[in-house]
C-alpha cells in the first residue's frame, strides 16, 4: 500500500478514469485520528463534493475508537477537506463544466503525522471501458506468465 497509506479506494480506479489528483487535509477530532492511525477506515462508498465554497468528504467510514469515551465520533459523519480557496474554485469550475466528479483515492499519514486524502478528478467509465481494461489486464498477465516460463526454461 505504500508508506503511511492507511486506506485505499481500489474500486475508484476500476469505475472511473482518473484525470488529475490532488492532496487535501482533513478536519478530524481526536478519536478520529486515533482510529485512522489504527487503520480502521473505509473509503469504498466515499465521495467528495463542494458546497457553499467549502470541500467536504461524504460517506467515509472511520470506525469509532475502541478506547474512546462518551465523546467518541460518529462513524460516517461528513468531514471538511482543507484546500485553498483557489483550488476549491478551480475544482468547482472543472466539475461543473467538464462533468467530472471528485473521488477519494487513498488516505495516508504524512511525515508530520497529519492525515491527508488524495482526491481524483474522475470521469465515470462505461461498461465497455471496464471490459476493455479487464481484457488488457488479463493479456498483460498472460504475457508476463509466458515470459516467466521462458526464463525458467519451461
Amino acid at each position: 500500500m505504500g508508506e503511511g497509506t492507511v486506506a485505499l479506494n481500489r474500486r475508484a480506479r476500476h469505475e472511473f478514469h482518473i484525470e488529475e489528483t490532488l492532496e487535501a487535509g482533513l478536519v478530524l477530532t481526536g478519536t478520529e485520528i486515533k482510529s485512522i492511525r489504527a487503520g480502521k477506515v473505509s473509503l469504498q462508498e466515499a465521495y467528495a463534493r463542494i458546497e457553499r465554497g467549502e470541500a467536504w468528504l461524504v460517506g467515509a467510514h472511520i470506525a469509532p475508537y475502541a478506547g474512546g469515551n462518551r465523546w467518541n465520533h460518529e462513524a460516517k459523519r461528513t468531514r471538511k477537506l482543507l484546500l485553498h480557496k483557489d483550488e476549491i474554485h478551480e475544482l468547482l469550475g472543472t466539475t461543473k463544466s467538464k462533468g467530472l466528479t471528485l473521488v477519494p483515492l487513498r488516505l495516508y499519514i504524512d511525515g508530520r503525522g497529519h492525515a491527508k486524502l488524495e482526491i481524483g478528478l474522475a470521469r465515470g467509465k462505461q461498461l465497455h471501458d471496464r471490459r476493455r481494461d479487464i481484457a488488457e489486464r488479463d493479456a498483460r498477465r498472460e504475457i508476463e506468465r509466458e515470459l516467466a516460463d521462458a526464463r525458467r526454461g519451461r
